[in-house]
């Protein structure tokens, strides 16, 4: 490849925004991971290497639309109270440490695969720590729980967590397709998240006396919650049926804005605007990438390191993941994917092994990162190396189980 200046620019501004975010922070500067991605998709432009118009093509409306109208359906689901609901009804049936546990990672992972992940762990997070204080148990390894098990859950769909969402846009593989390729690793991937855990913390779990039904305080608004869980039903169910899943999820979120009982001001003040800023930033980046510097020799390279192995494909997501996060990670492998002999299983390869890395190290999900900083805050603080040395255990055996299955 013949180095020009379109092409260097390009290339200092993509490395520049992705240091930036890996690290999440610019030193010395007040600048987020969404700024840098902003400032990154506006130097593409002030400097030539895409017209306004091509930056403006380069934003996949679909996968911003999918995502809001799913932060929509989890924050009323949220002020509806039903998720207090579900906690309350875990904790007048659980009598066994054991049993909390395989509720805790059941709960985590079912919603999570349906529902995007992150969030799950920002309404599921506080709920567990009330639970177990009321039930006085270690708090640590349930908390592992929530993180790991909505990590491993989100792989089962395409509105799991944000990277499936953009590989479900970017490859036209239908929901029922992808649930059908990658539920199975999901599920005995959380199978694996409670053996470990309970095997990591024997203390925890085995000979441990029973547990006293403690339920919690909830205040819900009933009326609220049979419209929320209706219209997240009815997504789910249309999300198999309707393409693009955008379509589904941004008509459910504005059914849910239609009401009496919850001021609109209140849910938009619970979405991640910034998570949307940021996707749209790095979507214009990684196009000025492409354009400037990914030629066809440097595309070629997928075919002659073999990353339409599923292997292969497995390593090299797994390490840029956590090296600069998975939706990252995903956007910079989308042009090596495309060009394969069989791109949907190289696809789903990529949803499944970027999403599972992210268990590896707190810093491998935004999800880890929820949950250990509401840890943080109620004192019951998870440090690096604590999770690390079950991270990384989950981390491979499940991504073992996801070659095997792809394969």
């Amino acid at each position: 490849m013949t180095s020009t200046p379109s092409t260097a620019t390009a290339l200092v501004i993509f490395v520049a925004t992705y240091v930036v975010v890996a690290c999440g922070h610019l030193p010395g500067f007040r600048l987020d991971r969404a700024g840098a991605a902003l400032i990154g998709a506006s130097l593409m432009v002030a400097s030539g290497v895409l017209s306004l118009g091509e930056a403006y093509r380069a934003v996949y409306f679909d996968k911003l639309v999918l995502l809001l109208g799913m932060m929509i359906v989890v924050v009323n689901l949220r002020l509806s109270g039903f998720f207090a609901l579900v906690a309350n009804f875990v904790a007048r049936r659980v009598r066994h440490p054991l049993t909390l546990l395989v509720a805790v990672v059941a709960v985590s992972g079912f919603f999570s695969a349906f529902l995007v992940n992150d969030t799950i762990c920002l309404v599921l997070t506080p709920l567990i720590l009330a639970l177990l204080k009321a039930l006085r148990r270690r708090p640590e390894p349930y908390l592992l729980a929530i993180a790991m098990a909505s990590n491993v859950g989100s792989t089962a769909t395409i509105t799991g967590n944000p990277q499936n969402m953009m590989i479900g846009s970017f490859s036209a593989i239908p929901y029922g397709s992808f649930l059908a390729a990658l539920a199975p690793v999901a599920l005995l991937g959380l199978v694996v998240v409670c053996a470990l855990i309970a095997a990591t913390y024997r203390g925890e779990f085995f000979g441990a006396p029973r547990i006293a039904a403690a339920p919690i305080r909830v205040r819900a608004n009933l009326p609220l919650v049979r419209k929320s869980v209706l219209v997240t039903a009815a997504s789910v169910v249309a999300f198999f049926f309707v393409t693009p899943p955008a379509k589904v999820a941004i008509v459910a979120g504005a059914l849910l804005l239609l009401t009496r009982r919850v001021k609109p001001e209140r849910v938009y003040a619970d979405i991640d605007w910034s998570l949307l800023l940021l996707f749209a930033g790095l979507f214009i980046v990684v196009a000025g990438m492409e354009k400037a510097v990914f030629s066809p020799d440097i595309l070629a390279l997928a075919d002659r390191i073999r990353l339409g192995d599923v292997a292969v494909l497995s390593l090299v997501t797994g390490v840029l993941s956590n090296l600069v996060s998975n939706v990252p990670a995903v956007l910079v492998l989308k042009p090596f994917i495309q060009p394969l002999a069989d791109p949907r299983t190289a696809w789903l390869t990529l949803a499944m092994s970027a999403t599972l890395a992210g268990n590896f190290t707190i810093l491998g999900s935004v999800a880890n990162l929820i949950v250990v900083e509401k840890a943080r805050q109620a004192r019951a603080p998870i440090g690096f190396w604590r999770y690390f040395r079950l991270g990384a255990p989950v981390t491979a055996i499940t991504i073992a189980i996801g070659i095997a299955w792809l394969s």
